[in-house]
């Protein structure tokens, strides 16, 4: 025998027990339990909370629409607009709900092409925000014409008015091709995903004029193995249609700045900037939204802890995003020796709109940075105060960025002050009540949570058609 033989043997050093990954949906639920509960908004009656956010909503949405009505019926001349400051809360209000909007099709599209299992239960009412967020923002565009009657003369097409056309080189009109392009493809998704939840309600669903609506919803769906290859098909088609929009529609918004010469917007970081503080805010406002329903609805095993904590983490990421962009702005301003462009800077943080500046600041860049700490991320009280914190930061970002660098152009002899008249808080507030309106009508009538998609990450999808 040999020496090395008779050499003791170290002990092995003993492997770690396999960390335990805790399940996307909180508790071993059956597939006629997930399909009951999310029907249960659909089909009975609407409680006390419901009915109270709702009429609230309605009332808001009221003061809109006598604000718009009052404004076209006089002309934009009741707004606090100046021949220094012509664009202000309008284009705020457009600019921050195409931002609202970009977080649904980013749960959408991009995470769905990334195969991530925790979009599942909250797709469905992202992809809703974004609808609804588009039609809260087209509204603006419409009102700032001051004759919305004639909003079909930026459409190109044969027309009799002689030399009058579009300007295919205005940023304006690339907002109306590429607005409608991205509410047409997330209409589309945002149907094409609910296919098999109408046939799942459609069986489910007593013989009348509602099943016959889920029945012609459902387009025939037998949930058989070709029906779902065709339709995982399509999906991924449209969703590879869908993630260019996420870059490109506000990176053209961001374009309606950044191709003027005005100090503070003739910048070459505004897409990028304007992207991730997009994709930012939408992710505050879905936030907002899923904690709410979660508890008011009592969903929590669908919307779980670890749901909003992986939200939190792309609010950290894209915030810090944000908070990186507004230091190369100033560094941009510094480096750059344009006078101008140094001045617009130092004015926006020290000049008389320096408190909206830091409110900016406090809510889009500090406050984001507790999310490095575990314990707020699962925090629901937390969560629900930083998502509120953030879109107020974002709305605030707007009117920095449009109103300090307007106000306080190259001519001091044209500097002047803005100030919002009833009418623009009215229209803003009524924005509020629109979205609201149609969010709490869409959880009463379709179904907010994805079932087939649910039913899949707990193992029941085989049961999605006939449960």
């Amino acid at each position: 025998m040999t020496p090395s033989a008779l050499a003791p043997v170290s002990p092995q050093k003993p492997r770690p027990a396999p960390r335990l990954v805790q399940p996307w949906i909180a508790a071993d639920v059956s597939a006629r339990r997930i399909t009951d509960e999310v029907m249960h908004p659909l089909i009975s009656r609407p409680g006390a909370a419901w009915l109270a956010s709702f009429a609230l909503a309605v009332l808001a949405l009221a003061v809109g629409v006598a604000s718009v009505a009052y404004e076209v019926a006089t002309g934009v001349g009741v707004w606090g607009l100046n021949k220094t400051v012509g664009w202000a809360f309008d284009i705020t209000n457009f600019v921050f709900w195409i931002g609202i909007g970009h977080a649904g099709t980013l749960i959408s599209a991009i995470l769905l092409l990334l195969r991530q299992q925790w979009r599942t239960s909250i797709s469905r009412s992202a992809e809703a925000m974004t609808i609804f967020a588009v039609l809260c923002a087209a509204v603006f565009p419409l009102i700032h014409m001051g004759r919305p009657w004639l909003a079909f003369w930026v459409i190109p097409y044969p027309n009799s008015r002689g030399p009058l056309w579009v300007n295919f080189r205005s940023p304006l009109l690339w907002d109306v091709f590429a607005i409608n392009t991205y509410l047409t493809i997330s209409l589309v998704f945002w149907y094409l995903g609910m296919i098999p939840d109408f046939a799942t309600l459609r069986d489910r669903t007593a013989a009348g004029s509602r099943r016959l609506v889920y029945s012609l919803l459902s387009f025939g769906w037998n949930g058989s193995a070709r029906t779902w290859s065709r339709y995982e098909t399509a999906t991924t088609i449209l969703a590879g249609l869908a993630t260019p929009l996420v870059i490109s529609v506000h990176t053209i918004v961001s374009m309606d700045f950044a191709t003027s010469v005005l100090p503070g917007w003739h910048s070459t970081v505004f897409p990028p900037y304007f992207v991730a503080g997009a994709v930012f805010s939408g992710f505050g406002m879905v936030l907002t939204l899923l904690i709410i329903t979660r508890t008011v609805m009592h969903l929590e095993h669908y919307i779980s802890i670890r749901h909003l904590e992986v939200m939190a983490k792309v609010m950290l990421l894209t915030g810090s995003i944000v908070g990186l962009a507004y230091a190369l702005e100033f560094f941009n301003a510094w480096y750059g020796g344009n006078v101008y462009e140094r001045y617009a800077f130092v004015n926006r943080a020290s000049g008389p709109y320096a408190w909206c500046f830091w409110i900016m600041v406090l809510c889009n860049v500090l406050a984001p940075q507790l999310l490095w700490i575990r314990r707020v991320r699962r925090s629901v009280a937390a969560l629900f105060l930083l998502s509120i914190m953030v879109n107020i930061g974002m709305w605030f970002e707007r009117f920095v960025i449009i109103v300090t660098s307007l106000h306080r152009s190259y001519l001091p002899s044209s500097w002047t002050m803005y100030r919002p008249t009833i009418i623009e808080v009215g229209t803003l507030v009524g924005s509020f009540g629109l979205f609201f309106t149609c969010f709490l009508a869409f959880i009463r009538v379709l179904p907010m949570i994805a079932m087939w998609e649910v039913k899949a990450v707990t193992g029941h999808a085989s049961e999605t058609t006939h449960e």
